[in-house]
């Protein structure tokens, strides 16, 4: 199985890519369209700035290819984030896969922003989920979020309630950071594999 990364110079590429060769996957870092429309997988990871990433992808014509793929995706962290709208980071144009924009925490009674660390994920839906229970701790890393909707897929509670997980046909999108969760993060990325 070939899974193509997205490079679009965002961070936090290396780790992802270890995690899913210690499942056995072949992976390849690519910005190439047609390596990344002939995988058989997708991963849009990312940590860094929606600005800069979405110039990034439009620099590239990634922007234009990611909306049209029709193998399973998951967008992670960032990733996730720009398949939404709109993000309020840099007022940036997200690829508007999924129709919600991304928000600024408002931490309201001091929190510390970002939500940095492990936490709750509930409400389970989809089959990323598997073999997965209500309330399994995942780590974050964001001061953006996206608010629950239909298609939220898992949610979190930091602040306020917001999604944890979005999905919606074959795209699939996390807010943690899988490939740095653990056992049951590794169990996410192998339920995806057999998508």
């Amino acid at each position: 199985m070939k899974i193509a990364i997205i490079d679009y110079k965002a961070g936090n590429i290396k780790s992802v890519e270890a995690a899913l060769q210690r499942l056995g996957c072949q992976t390849v870092l690519t910005k190439e369209h047609d390596v990344i429309t002939s995988a058989d997988k997708v991963i849009f990871p990312g940590v860094g700035n929606a600005g800069a990433a979405m110039e990034a992808l439009k620099s590239t014509g990634l922007n234009k290819i990611i909306p049209e793929l029709k193998q399973p995706v998951l967008g992670i962290c960032l990733g996730m984030q720009l398949m939404c709208r709109h993000s309020q980071e840099e007022d940036t144009d997200g690829l508007g896969i999924f129709d919600i924009n991304v928000v600024k925490f408002n931490a309201t009674n001091g929190e510390k922003i970002p939500h940095m660390g492990w936490n709750e994920i509930y409400n389970l839906k989809t089959p990323l989920y598997k073999g997965i229970t209500d309330n399994s701790f995942m780590y974050f890393v964001h001061s953006y979020m996206v608010p629950v909707f239909e298609y939220t897929a898992a949610k979190c509670n930091y602040t306020t309630e917001f999604s944890a997980s979005i999905a919606k046909d074959n795209f699939y999108g996390v807010q943690f950071h899988p490939e740095k969760s653990g056992t049951i993060g590794q169990l996410i990325l192998e339920n995806f594999i057999k998508l």
